[in-house]
């Protein structure tokens, strides 16, 4: 088993779900996950105390959260010895189109931050007109009209890929478990399978 770090900054909070959702299914695999907002000052953000660490941000005006920037910065060389991994949730990875900007933001932050993540994921993110003041609503509300013209803006619209969420999960973990040396429990260590029960 291996402690995982789940460190994020959120907006809204769909950041949040997704580092709920990659600590799940990091816990489900049979490690210790441990979800932590960077606002929050009394989370454990201590790097040290885990084997693997993924960071998580979303974009807000084309930026990340500047608290996930400088935590990154502040732990650069604390990572640079373990699997790391980061995770970005953005409008732009909604749809196909928004790719490369998408990547541009990812780009950015680690030229930004000199650090360079093992893994990285790329996620749509949400609409949260309920959450919104009147001026960020009306603001949302035409960017989505020009870069997303069939989304209902009357509503809250949620655009993450639980199952790329879930695969990414999987992708990290078994990267980490392969650098660490660690099998998960309920694996036959001679070829990596899932031991069956003899139940």
């Amino acid at each position: 088993m291996a402690k995982f770090l789940v460190c994020y900054g959120t907006g809204e909070g769909q950041t949040a779900k997704v580092a709920e959702r990659l600590a799940e299914r990091l816990d489900e695999r049979g490690h210790e996950a441990t979800a932590v907002n960077v606002g929050d000052r009394s989370g454990d953000r201590s790097v040290a105390a885990f084997d693997a660490v993924l960071v998580g941000a979303s974009i807000h005006a084309g930026k990340h959260q500047p608290a996930v920037v400088e935590f990154v910065e502040a732990n650069r060389d604390a990572m640079a010895t373990k699997p790391t991994g980061f995770f970005q949730v953005s409008l732009s990875s909604a749809d196909e189109e928004g790719e490369a900007q998408a990547a541009g933001y990812v780009d950015s932050f680690v030229s930004e931050t000199d650090w360079h993540p093992d893994r990285i994921g790329l996620f749509g993110g949400a609409l949260r007109y309920s959450e919104y003041g009147f001026l960020k609503r009306l603001m949302m509300k035409q960017i989505a009209k020009r870069t997303l013209p069939d989304v209902d803006t009357s509503r809250d619209v949620e655009f993450t890929d639980w199952a790329e969420v879930d695969a990414f999960a999987a992708d990290f973990a078994a990267f980490a478990e392969g650098r660490l040396g660690v099998v998960p429990p309920g694996t036959d260590a001679s070829d990596g399978s899932r031991a069956e029960s003899s139940e």
